[in-house]
């Protein structure tokens, strides 16, 4: 399978390509040039790769939550996509792609996910590793303050950079259930084409008009789009 990924949703800016299970990713951190850089990166990997949009199978972006812009710049240039050449599309939340990274690059099973949604208050999510390896979300997704998250009598570790901002917080919550915790892992279009060609496997693929951002804050999304 030919799958092109985009994550647009933090700081980070990415593309990836997954071919018959190898992976290539353009990456960079770049606050607010993510629309200058996106579209130089997919033209770059399809290059390196010899193909041309016609090529691809399917297509998955990193859908939220995060930044309403940047989530908005994701699903705007997979849509664009898919519409042109009629592809499939299968979202992938960014926490999900946060564990992923993290469970691809680690020995643990479970990760305690949180990215700042500033306003006091964090994304959250639980996430194990599966029997395939892949991030399992325990419970749901939510936004939340970081001292009223909800969460499984497990161990795991922090990721994300809801840590860096309410560390204390979160570590008073989960207490002696907290291996260790990282603050700077980003969500990577690496992730989201893995979690994309196993959402393809799953029957997960949406036609273009159902793929659609995720907010979780749907005041925040009202606010912008008033503007």
């Amino acid at each position: 399978m030919k799958l092109l990924a985009v994550e647009t949703a933090t700081e980070a800016c990415s593309a990836a390509l997954m071919i018959d299970g190898k992976i290539t990713e353009q990456f960079s951190l770049a606050a607010k040039e993510h629309t200058k850089l996106i579209l130089p990166m997919i033209d770059s990997l399809m290059s390196e790769a010899s193909l041309t949009p016609v090529d691809l199978d399917g297509l998955a972006f990193g859908c939220g939550p995060g930044s309403f812009t940047g989530v908005r710049i994701a699903t705007g240039i997979i849509q664009g996509i898919a519409f042109a050449l009629d592809l499939p599309v299968v979202p992938v939340s960014n926490l999900a792609a946060l564990a992923q990274d993290f469970f691809d690059h680690n020995d643990e099973n479970l990760a305690f996910v949180a990215m700042d949604a500033r306003m006091d208050e964090i994304y959250w999510g639980v996430y194990q590793r599966n029997a395939d390896g892949y991030a399992e979300l325990v419970g749901k997704e939510a936004v939340i303050p970081a001292s009223e998250i909800e969460f499984p009598d497990v161990s795991g570790v922090g990721i994300g950079s809801g840590w860096k901002v309410y560390h204390q917080e979160l570590l008073s919550r989960l207490s002696h259930r907290v291996i260790r915790y990282e603050s700077d892992n980003l969500p990577r279009a690496r992730a989201v084409a893995r979690l994309g060609v196993e959402g393809f496997k799953q029957g997960l693929a949406v036609a273009v008009e159902q793929a659609m951002p995720v907010y979780l804050r749907d005041k925040v999304a009202k606010k912008e789009s008033e503007r």
